[in-house]
C-alpha cells in the first residue's frame, strides 16, 4: 500500500496508523469506516478495533477519505483541519432540492446568456471568505436530528451560515450545460452548496452531477487504495 509501507500487523493497526482509500461511489464514509473495521476483526483478529474517519464525503462523491485506527483516531481533528481539493462537474439551467443527483430536478432556469467568461468570473466572485448556507439534505444537527432527516419528509429547518474560504475556483472545461470545476477551500465547504451558489451568481441555476476529493493537506488521491485492494492486501499479509 502506498501510504503504508510497514508490514499489516495486528499490533501496528492497534497502536495506531493512517490509511488513505479511496472511497466508492454510492459508499458512505462510514460505510468505508465499517469495512475497515470488519477487515481488521475477521482478517487480523482484532478484538475491538478503533476506527474513524476524517471529513465526510457524501455518498455520491468519490476519492480521498483519510482513517484512523488505534490511537492515530486522536490525529482525526489535525486532518480535519487541513485543506480541501476537489474536482468535478456543475450541471446549470436547473436546480434540486440536495443541490446534487440525491434528488430529482425541481427548477429549470434560462442557461444560453452565460459565457465562460462570465462562468470564470462568478467563480472569482465566491473566492474568499463567505458565510455559507449549508444544504437543507446535509448531516448538519438540528434539534438533536440530521437536517437530512426532515429535509427527507418534506420539512424544511432553520439553518445557519456557517463561515467558509474558497481559496481556488478554477473553470476547467466550459461545455453548457456543464463545467467542470477544481476547488481547493476550507474545511466545513459544502460543494453542493457552492454550485447552488454558482448558479445563483450567474443568474441561473446549478446542481452538482459529480465531485471528486483529490487532496487533503499534502495527501493526495493517487496515494490511496480502494477498500477491495486493502482488503486483499491484509488477507496476503494474514497469510
Amino acid at each position: 500500500m502506498k501510504n503504508s509501507p510497514e508490514p499489516f500487523t495486528r499490533e501496528s493497526f492497534t497502536e495506531g496508523r493512517v490509511l488513505l482509500l479511496d472511497k466508492p461511489y454510492a459508499w458512505t464514509s462510514f460505510d468505508v469506516v465499517g469495512k475497515v473495521r470488519a477487515l481488521l476483526r475477521h482478517v487480523l483478529g482484532v478484538k475491538k478495533p478503533k476506527v474513524g474517519h476524517a471529513g465526510t464525503l457524501d455518498p455520491l462523491a468519490t476519492g480521498l477519505l483519510v482513517v484512523c485506527t488505534g490511537r492515530m483516531t486522536k490525529s482525526i481533528t489535525s486532518y480535519q483541519d487541513m485543506e480541501k481539493e476537489y474536482t468535478g462537474t456543475m450541471v446549470l439551467g436547473q436546480t434540486t432540492p440536495s443541490y446534487d443527483l440525491e434528488t430529482e430536478p425541481d427548477g429549470t432556469y434560462p442557461h444560453a446568456h452565460i459565457t465562460r467568461e462570465g462562468a470564470e468570473a462568478a467563480a472569482r466572485s465566491l473566492c474568499g471568505c463567505y458565510g455559507q448556507l449549508p444544504p437543507q439534505f446535509s448531516a448538519k444537527k438540528v434539534a438533536g436530528e440530521r437536517a437530512y432527516a426532515f429535509a427527507r419528509r418534506g420539512e424544511t429547518t432553520r439553518l445557519e451560515p456557517r463561515e467558509v474560504d474558497v481559496r481556488e475556483f478554477e473553470i476547467t472545461r466550459f461545455d453548457l450545460p456543464e463545467v467542470d470545476f477544481r476547488i481547493s477551500c476550507s474545511k466545513g465547504t459544502y460543494i453542493r452548496a457552492l454550485a447552488r451558489d454558482f448558479g445563483k451568481a450567474l443568474g441561473s441555476g446549478a446542481y452538482l452531477k459529480s465531485l471528486r476529493r483529490v487532496r487533503i493537506g499534502q495527501l493526495h488521491v493517487e496515494q490511496a487504495v480502494c477498500p477491495a485492494t486493502l482488503e486483499q492486501l491484509l488477507r496476503e499479509s494474514a497469510g
